[in-house]
């Protein structure tokens, strides 16, 4: 048997093997998000069973003020959690697709460089040129090439940076308004008890 059907054997497997690796790695992401929507919607369920039993033991209306004021506001703590939860998953299935991305594209290039090299040994006589010219033309891509994935990388490294400091400064924004209308409702929850 020839070395070029092997070869191209050996290169339809390559294939194969990364699309079951893109695909498992897409899996598992959206394996994950379920995971985190499931567990969020158990804890929702269990929140609303203890604030029901919570509005059956109100007795006056003082505590019925504290409890209303209560379920008005939403806890941004759980909403950073929930939020930085997704975004850590997202980023973990963009890193491993690019990894995956980035593999076979050096597997390309290692498959490109051995074929300009096997026609380099089968090239007839007087065409050295052209395989020097050949090997330079794909020296300079693949530089290209790299270069290109660096500055993406340096690219993605800085829009994550930044991506994370926006969500940290809004979080952080909404914590201080929901703190700043627990501070605000509490002289109304004792005006209204006064009152009753």
């Amino acid at each position: 048997m020839s070395a070029v059907p092997q070869q191209f054997l050996a290169n339809q497997k390559t294939t194969v093997d990364n699309l079951l690796a893109f695909q498992e790695a897409v899996f598992n992401g959206f394996e994950q998000l379920v995971d985190l929507n499931l567990k969020v919607a158990r804890a929702s369920l269990d929140e609303a069973v203890q604030k029901t039993q919570e509005a059956l033991d109100v007795k006056d209306a003082q505590e019925a003020v504290q409890f209303t004021s209560g379920l008005i506001q939403p806890s941004p703590e759980k909403f950073t959690a929930y939020g930085k939860h997704i975004y850590d998953i997202v980023s973990g299935m963009q890193a491993s697709l690019s990894k995956l991305t980035e593999e076979q594209i050096a597997q390309a290039q290692r498959q490109m460089d051995e074929a300009v090299e096997q026609l380099a040994k089968n090239a007839p006589t007087g065409s050295e040129g052209a395989v020097a010219l050949m090997k330079s033309s794909l020296a300079t891509a693949t530089s290209a090439f790299e270069s290109a994935a660096k500055v993406a990388r340096q690219a993605s490294n800085a829009a994550e940076s930044n991506m994370t400091a926006a969500a940290n400064a809004t979080f952080k924004a909404a914590s201080d308004a929901a703190e700043a209308t627990k501070a605000a409702g509490a002289p109304r929850a004792r005006r209204a008890a006064a009152e009753a």
